[in-house]
């Protein structure tokens, strides 16, 4: 039924009573079974466009998010399972083809936004260590990087961001190796030539991601996987700085047409004379 053309069977009756079953712990003891289930369905017709291949593969993406997530919260599964699955989200996010959001006939297809919800709930799993966290750093850069045919227009770009910043708060990617990944998606914001052509969907989707970034890392944000599991949730990752003095150059020189491109100066402080 995840594959159901009918966003009312699909998402009001099929995902819907998954994921409260799934939250209420109704299939603790099926996690595992569960999960292979959904991690197979990502691999269904990958690379294939058609209506149910992609609602599939969609719908597994986000109701495997569900389970990682109890998992978060329950720890019963083991490193092999969660880490297997993770290897299949990584595989179909890369190759996923339909980047649809919103289709009349269909409703939300959103390939982008559920991978997002995935990876952030993989960000949070404590069976991923530094070296699994740089991956889906990696993982989201290249999915940016990668060309589009479509500009994002249902959010994913806020979605991206929000599991970045669960993966953030984990505090285990070192600030050096965040400003290299950083780097290696600012290169093409900056190839723009405001005198010609609109410039490729990529380009595009990659400078809203870096704005969302920039704006949830400055504002802050709530309800991260990360933050959801943790004893002590703090409000800001250890990076924080760095990475706002990096994302704010970074959007500079994407736009110099737009932004000042020196941080402005301190006021004198005042005295009264």
């Amino acid at each position: 039924m995840l594959s159901e053309p009918d966003p009312h069977v699909r998402d009001g009756i099929a995902y819907s009573v998954l994921q409260t079953w799934i939250c209420e712990g109704v299939y603790d003891h099926l996690l595992a079974g569960l999960g292979d289930g959904l991690a197979y369905g990502l691999r269904d017709g990958l690379g294939d466009t058609g209506d149910r291949v992609a609602l599939r593969r969609s719908y597994s993406a986000l109701t495997l998010a569900a389970v990682i997530a109890r998992d978060n919260l329950v720890q019963s599964l083991s490193p092999t399972a969660v880490l297997t699955w993770a290897d299949h989200a990584v595989a179909w996010l890369l190759g996923e083809e339909d980047l649809r959001a919103w289709v009349p006939e269909l409703g939300w297809v959103h390939a982008i936004t559920h991978g997002a919800d995935l990876l952030g709930v993989l960000s949070a799993s404590r069976h991923l260590g530094t070296d699994e966290l740089t991956v889906l750093l990696d993982v989201i850069a290249e999915r940016l990087l990668k060309p589009a045919e479509h500009q994002f227009e249902g959010l994913e770009d806020e979605r991206l961001a929000f599991a970045t910043m669960s993966l953030l708060h984990r505090d285990l990617v070192p600030t050096e190796a965040l400003e290299s990944w950083l780097d290696r998606l600012a290169r093409p914001a900056e190839d723009v030539d405001v005198s010609g052509p609109p410039g490729p969907a990529n380009r595009a989707n990659i400078v809203s991601y870096l704005k969302a970034l920039h704006l949830q890392l400055l504002l802050g944000v709530r309800g991260t996987p990360t933050q959801d599991v943790s004893p002590e949730p703090s409000a800001a990752p250890d990076a924080r700085s760095d990475l706002l003095i990096a994302l704010q150059k970074a959007l500079r020189s994407g736009s110099p047409w737009l932004y000042r491109q020196t941080a402005p100066s301190p006021a004198p402080p005042h005295t009264n004379r």
